[in-house]
């Protein structure tokens, strides 16, 4: 009897307390990871964003201590030669396309847009401007890219449709944003008042000086930062046309990165003439070029391309304004950069820019993937269907469809189709 009772007590206990925990602690572990599937793109997009803001701040810092741009984009672009090669090898070794000429000179010309001309003059850009100012004018890309396209005849201007006229606005409301950075400042924003400065006095090898420069040098880094803008936007077009003809994004990116590493070093060994420029210890001069070549233009690369296969080019681009609130918080808390007025609003102007182009491309990509069903279905506007019954046993009937069609290429045959009919 006593050990019956035992038997029922425990079998009580597993009925009202360790299964139905049992059952929530799974329930728990379900919902953290649909959670999970469902936040995970977001998360790893802010996570790149941080990647990005990151090697701004430590191009910055490298540009302080004294390092050559041109040297540091070669370096740069050799890190990121040496991390995608052996990536398309791995992942390509079975599927990888026939290199033709063609493809070379796209890659050559993808180099040269996308990686070799693009860092340095964004990096020249840099030196000569703020980090905030260089991670704003980045934001114009999309818009830059439409007028672009639209100059070759890629896209349509569609004026009287509502994303016809959100792009060609936001695209003049994010460079009105970007020259109001440039040149209004108006009262300053104190934040915090306890920062931590990390650059020092210092005249860099291009002959700049950190943090204070007059007109002529302001004028120049807002031309090099939008040059560097409308390059990179090239770079999209070009990448389009290398796709296609090259369906292979790893192998596409280890030709790109090497084009660009041979162009890099060869305009970095024709200007600089200072060898000890190219001397890496280990110091921030090593730590930013290999964070940046391995990191932003090898890892990131790769998590990028990932992040659009599962949500779409929209999807990503949308995250591009963090990336400018993280770089201003830093540059402001480690690189003594002053917040003014007139950033803060020409940020909130390109950012609104950004969006309303963003916005006009998805409805854009929304109403042709509507209409791309419709396109399929042309063969078969010329198809005669004749629909005969007949009489079949057990009260049946049975629908007897043929169809009879015009003699040509495109003509569709449907033979011996049956439906019973009740």
């Amino acid at each position: 009897m006593e050990s019956e009772y035992i038997k029922s007590i425990a079998e009580l206990r597993f009925d009202t307390i360790i299964f139905p925990l049992y059952l929530g602690l799974v329930n728990m572990v379900e919902s953290v990871c649909d959670l999970w599937e469902t936040l995970k793109t977001d998360m790893i997009m802010v996570l790149v964003q941080i990647a990005y803001a990151a090697v701004n701040v430590l191009y910055k810092l490298a540009i302080n201590d004294g390092m050559s741009m041109r040297v540091a984009t070669a370096y740069r672009l050799i890190f990121a030669s040496a991390f995608t090669v052996p990536v398309a090898l791995f992942f390509d070794r079975k599927k990888r396309p026939k290199i033709t000429w063609r493809v070379l000179l796209l890659a050559l010309v993808c180099g040269l847009c996308g990686a070799s001309l693009f860092l340095n003059l964004y990096a020249e850009g840099l030196a000569l401007m703020s980090a905030t100012f260089m991670m704003a004018t980045i934001n114009l890309v999309p818009g830059i890219t439409f007028v672009m396209a639209l100059s070759f005849g890629l896209e349509k201007l569609n004026w009287g449709l509502a994303e016809g006229r959100a792009k060609v606005i936001g695209t003049i409301v994010g460079i009105s944003g970007a020259m109001m950075i440039a040149f209004f400042k108006g009262i300053e924003i104190n934040i915090w008042s306890s920062q931590m400065n990390l650059m020092h006095p210092h005249k860099d090898q291009n002959g700049h000086v950190a943090l204070h420069h007059g007109f002529r040098h302001k004028l120049l880094g807002v031309s090099c930062a939008i040059a560097s803008c409308c390059i990179y936007s090239l770079w999209f077009i070009v990448q389009a046309k290398m796709i296609a003809e090259y369906p292979s994004p790893h192998s596409s990116a280890a030709l790109m990165t090497t084009m660009g590493a041979i162009q890099a070093t060869v305009f970095a060994l024709c200007v600089e003439k200072d060898w000890n420029q190219w001397k890496l210890g280990y110091n921030i001069r090593l730590l930013t070029v290999a964070y940046a070549g391995i990191v932003t233009s090898g890892i990131v690369s790769v998590v990028i391309a990932w992040c659009i296969k599962k949500r779409g080019p929209i999807f990503a681009s949308a995250f591009n304004p963090l990336q400018l609130l993280l770089v201003a918080i830093a540059a402001y808390l480690m690189l003594d950069e002053k917040l003014y007025l007139g950033s803060a609003l020409g940020a909130v102007l390109i950012v609104c820019g950004l969006y309303a182009v963003l916005w006009g491309k998805a409805q854009d990509l929304r109403k042709k993937s509507q209409l791309m069903p419709l396109e399929n279905t042309q063969e078969l506007e010329n198809v005669e269907v004749v629909v005969t019954s007949t009489p079949v046993d057990h009260n049946k009937s049975v629908q007897s469809i043929q169809s009879q069609t015009p003699a040509n290429e495109n003509a569709v045959t449907i033979n011996h189709c049956y439906l019973s009919k009740t």
